[in-house]
């Protein structure tokens, strides 16, 4: 049964049967149910919730109109979809944490007057406040600021928003002595109003959405670490103190939250790169990787499977590292993607020879100058050309971040030139190419196939998007078909790139995180800006359609997730060492040596350790530096032919014939693509 209430004047409650009194301006509102109904003009979500259900309007938190989430309080002028948020809604954690980031401004304001508050987004799984004060805040202010802002949540003070005009707010303020929030006005577009978001007494400037009060942001929260950051990011503006937090609607899902926090402490590339000597960064080579011997035999063995998985299908190729800017202006990079581009004039005396040239960001004009190369027909198609190929992109300093945001890197990047009739298959071979890949890495669980739309900025008709984009749509609907439900799709608007939409291709790791690694993307523009074209079977020049195919996107950053998903422990055909022949006492040398020298021949990767060190020492030096496997030999070894085996993450020891172990270790350091391959033989 419904609750009893007290209905708002104008029109009659009921969750069943919902009637409009007379009223000749009304709005039509349709619930998830699909029931349609009327109400007068401008009334609120609140008064909507409370009318249906008491209950119903003391757990919401915010509404969305037509998918867009907006206060709970804000009057409803149009006709729209609505649907009532609850604080449990996945939607209101974002609501949670932009409510926390006011109660931290608020917090820190009342702690210490005059301090200055700025701007405080939510970002990925938290929020920040960045603020001005002459003492930076520290991390051993923390708990003096968690303890005020759970005084301000339980005093359940409900979120409230005024309108001002931009000469009053930027007056209140700068009789307040925040001069960044007077700077800030003027920031916002003429065409918007001026928001203010009132929790009791305190304040702020903000385009919202909040929830209904305080209160609901709970107690889940906890304030991370501290930063600087340059006030609009200019080195020339003043330096901020930035506090970062996390919120969540339940405890254990902040829990679990900083448990992965814990994790992925431990299994920080960076300082796994340092200790098992992989590779090294420095400011001589910002944003370049300095690889070592071992980090350079991972990254050969991906490069290796990577041309094996390749081979039949497409054709290696490599194209020019620099080449002139009237390429890159033909192929739109030079208007589109400037900004992170390294440019260079030539240094010649003579006036012709003052070209400008780019180091190239993509891999894309160079493969359509090799399809260009010679008269292609349709016989010939498709034809997929793979490369790769080192590019560079200026990343700003602060954004880069050990091999995950590098300057320089390499793609195994590859496209497709094929008919619009072979766009599907193409688009449906390389999902399976890319799901089998992530497969054999580990990660078969938990994948998301993102369709990425049309951006803002674009090259090309809207037809030849209509056309692209249902053709996506398709292939989507096929993936997750095949997919069985492991693999999730969604569609993520306006984020495709500036020639064409693409596929998104989302992996999770061993503690739960997201990677966004492959990408598949249908082109329709840049063949015909570079006068690309193939004989039809009518003898007609046709314009072929371009695919642009990564799997694993940045070769640097995929060893990046690799270290970090098994935690430098990388399965033997991975592992740049995999065995290390030790002694337990100088009388196994010999037969170290000769052990050795087997392992090699079957192709193993192998290092021996002759030092005069006890056993136990050489243990755990070596399960330190993740050796998978350790093969001790001593005087009774040597004499029976045979090894004790210990692997990584274990305390036992298994004793076997030399012949049965090495045998056994082969088998294991195979790589998954071999081994199928033998299979299917």
């Amino acid at each position: 049964m419904p609750d009893n209430n007290t209905p708002a004047p104008g029109f009659q409650f009921g969750l069943a049967n919902l009637k409009p009194a007379v009223e000749p301006n009304v709005i039509a509102l349709t619930f998830p149910d699909g029931a349609r109904r009327e109400f007068p003009r401008d009334i609120t979500g609140l008064d909507i919730a409370k009318g249906i259900s008491p209950s119903l309007a003391k757990r919401t938190v915010a509404m969305a109109l037509d998918g867009v989430v907006t206060d709970l309080a804000d009057p409803i002028s149009q006709d729209a979809k609505i649907e009532f948020i609850a604080r449990e809604d996945g939607r209101a954690l974002e609501l949670i944490r932009h409510d926390a980031a006011h109660v931290l401004a608020e917090a820190v304001q009342s702690l210490w007057p005059g301090t200055q508050v700025t701007i405080g987004p939510v970002i990925e799984n938290g929020f920040y406040y960045d603020f001005f004060r002459n003492e930076p805040f520290t991390p051993e202010d923390f708990a003096a600021i968690e303890k005020k802002m759970r005084e301000i949540i339980a005093r359940d003070k409900p979120f409230t928003k005024q309108v001002w005009s931009r000469e009053q707010t930027k007056q209140v303020f700068r009789d307040k002595g925040e001069n960044f929030k007077v700077e800030l006005v003027d920031t916002i577009p003429g065409d918007e109003p001026i928001k203010i978001y009132f929790q009791g007494d305190w304040f702020d400037l903000c385009r919202g959405p909040h929830m209904t009060s305080t209160g609901k942001i709970g107690s889940a929260f906890k304030l991370m670490k501290v930063a600087g950051a340059y006030w609009r990011g200019d080195s020339n503006n003043p330096m901020l103190t930035r506090i970062y937090g996390t919120a969540f609607a339940k405890q254990e899902e902040l829990d679990a939250y900083l448990k992965q926090i814990e994790e992925a402490e431990k299994r920080d590339h960076r300082k796994l790169g340092r200790e098992l000597d992989l590779f090294h960064f420095q400011e001589e080579g910002p944003g370049v990787v300095f690889w070592h011997a071992k980090g350079w035999t991972i990254f050969q063995a991906l490069i290796a499977y990577m041309r094996r998985r390749l081979a039949g299908d497409y054709s290696e190729v490599n194209a020019p590292q620099i080449l002139d800017k009237s390429l890159w202006e033909t192929s739109g990079h030079w208007d589109w993607y400037r900004e992170n581009m390294f440019a260079a004039q030539s240094a010649g005396d003579e006036a012709e020879d003052k070209r400008w040239f780019a180091l190239k960001p993509m891999n894309c004009p160079g493969h359509v100058q090799i399809f260009k190369h010679g008269l292609k027909s349709y016989r010939d198609l498709p034809l997929r050309l793979a490369e790769f190929g080192v590019v560079h992109r200026y990343e700003p300093s602060g954004a880069m971040h050990g091999l995950m945001r590098v300057r320089g890197f390499t793609q195994d990047d590859a496209h497709v030139f094929c008919t619009e009739a072979q766009l599907a298959d193409e688009c449906l071979k390389i999902n399976d190419l890319i799901m089998s890949t992530y497969a054999d890495f580990g990660f078969e669980g938990d994948l998301t196939v993102k369709l990425s739309t049309r951006p803002e900025k674009r090259v090309g008709t809207d037809e030849m998007w209509d056309h692209a984009e249902r053709v996506m749509a398709t292939v989507l609907q096929e993936i997750k078909a095949q997919g069985h439900n492991r693999i999730k799709t969604e569609i993520n608007p306006g984020e495709g790139a500036f020639y064409g939409p693409k596929f998104e291709y989302v992996l999770r790791d061993a503690i739960g995180r997201d990677w966004q690694c492959g990408t598949t993307q249908v082109d329709f523009n840049l063949p015909e800006r570079f006068g690309a074209f193939y004989i039809d079977a009518d003898g007609s020049k046709k314009v072929p359609v371009m695919v642009h195919r990564a799997i694993c996107g940045s070769m640097e950053r995929f060893i990046g997730i690799l270290i970090e998903h098994f935690a430098g422990n990388f399965p033997l055909w991975l592992a740049p060492t995999q065995a290390v022949v030790t002694t337990i006492t100088s009388e196994g040398d010999e037969y170290a040596k000769v052990v050795a020298a087997q392992a090699r021949r079957a192709g193993l990767r192998v290092e021996l350790d002759l030092r005069n060190e006890k056993i136990n020492y050489k243990v755990r030096e070596h399960s330190l530096a993740k050796i998978p496997a350790l093969l001790v030999v001593g005087k009774k070894e040597a004499e029976s032919h045979s090894v004790s085996i210990r692997r990584l993450g274990s305390d036992g020891q298994t004793v076997m014939s030399t012949e049965a172990a090495l045998a056994a270790l082969v088998d294991e350091a195979t790589p998954p693509d071999v081994k199928r391959a033998r299979a299917a033989d």
